[in-house]
């Protein structure tokens, strides 16, 4: 049974365009520089133990996720795999960082004592970590301060496997904080470089980064929502395939005259007489409350709008202008996908492609498509 058929809606969700999306980023890289994945909040929401092994198929040999649960899932499902966790300790969970072979990204003075005195003091060095060193985005990471009293301090010879930063504005080419992030990453690796007894690799770009020049790229990529079809350069044409379609059944149609009015709050108020579709996906299922008024779908070829407030469960659509004989009970309408691109669906929002992708919830089906390519 469909998820159509049980839920009356599904998110299908595109393997192989999750694969050609790896290979085409990868082939934007400098050519010593490796891609890696980031799958946090299970892929995006896309369901990690399908996505990760994907991506492994594609080449995929690193990955990050978010917190260290995150991470025991990932181990599971990329067994081989190296898996860093990007907020590092955040409680007393160290000996967990062992047992399931995950690299913590230490964030603070504090975190790094706690790697170097519980970790290496007990010879448990078959696992490394990686250091975040904050060059602009003022978040996570030691500050490039910390890094002079780290080349010279006790711990100058802790085990690292990856040194990193991150960019604050990546997806807008041209911002000046780019070239300021470079210079201050280059300037941490000539620093720390030198303290590390087998070499450490460096990481600065994401996604978006990829763009700015084989420069930004250094040994190791962390690419993301690109991955998974979101823009990773708004102000141009979106070069990334297609990875989602959010779809549903119209659950029943029935005829409004002007002057009554539709949903919650009598928000839309019929200016002549209309046929309202109601569609069961709501809020609750990731279609944010702010596109009610503002959003459309496609029934067949025809474009409706999404009218009156977006409820928990529904959505009304005004179907008016669709012959009858497609917009009954069992049609299907396109939310996302296809003609209505994420981005372009989350802009109408108010917000971004990634929210807009992770608020998808579990209560919508997803279906996973694998063509041979």
């Amino acid at each position: 049974m469909s998820g159509l058929d049980r839920a009356g809606a599904e998110l299908t969700i595109d393997l192989a365009a999750i694969r050609r999306n790896y290979w085409q980023l990868n082939a934007r890289l400098d050519p010593d520089a490796e891609l890696g994945a980031v799958v946090k909040a299970d892929a995006y929401g896309l369901g990690v133990s399908r996505i990760a092994p994907t991506l492994a198929q594609a080449g995929c040999k690193t990955y990050f996720v978010a917190t260290l649960d995150e991470g025991i899932a990932l181990r599971a499902a990329v067994e081989d795999a190296t898996i860093y966790v990007l907020n590092g300790l955040v409680g007393k969970e160290l000996e967990d960082f062992f047992i399931h072979r995950l690299r913590p990204v230490l964030n603070t003075m504090g975190q790094i004592e706690r790697w170097y005195d519980k970790g290496q003091v007990a010879n448990k060095t078959s696992v490394s970590a990686a250091l975040h060193v904050d060059t602009g985005m003022n978040r996570l990471g030691i500050s490039t301060q910390d890094v002079g009293v780290l080349a010279s301090g006790p711990y100058k010879y802790l085990s690292l496997s990856l040194l990193m930063s991150h960019l604050a504005c990546a997806e807008e080419v041209p911002h000046p904080l780019n070239r300021i992030q470079l210079a201050r990453f280059s300037n941490v690796l000539e620093v720390l470089r030198p303290n590390f007894r087998n070499g450490v690799a460096a990481s600065l770009a994401n996604s978006s980064g990829i763009f700015l020049g084989s420069d930004f790229h250094f040994d190791l990529v962390r690419a993301g929502a690109a991955l998974f079809g979101i823009n990773p350069i708004p102000s141009q044409a979106n070069c990334m395939s297609e990875v989602l379609n959010l779809k549903a059944k119209i659950m029943q149609v029935r005829r409004v005259d002007s002057p009554m009015t539709v949903g919650y709050g009598a928000a839309h108020r019929v200016k002549e007489s209309a046929r309202i579709a109601t569609v069961p996906v709501g809020y609750a299922d990731g279609f944010i409350r702010s596109l009610g008024g503002r959003a459309s779908a496609y029934v067949g070829s025809f474009c409706v709008p999404v009218i009156g407030r977006v409820s928990m469960d529904a959505i009304t659509l005004d179907v008016s202008t669709v012959p009858e004989d497609l917009a009954q009970p069992g049609a299907i309408v396109d939310l996302i996908g296809g003609r209505r691109a994420l981005d372009d669906v989350a802009g109408e929002a108010g917000t971004i492609g990634y929210e807009m992708l992770t608020r998808i919830s579990d209560r919508i089906p997803r279906i996973y498509l694998d063509r041979a390519e």
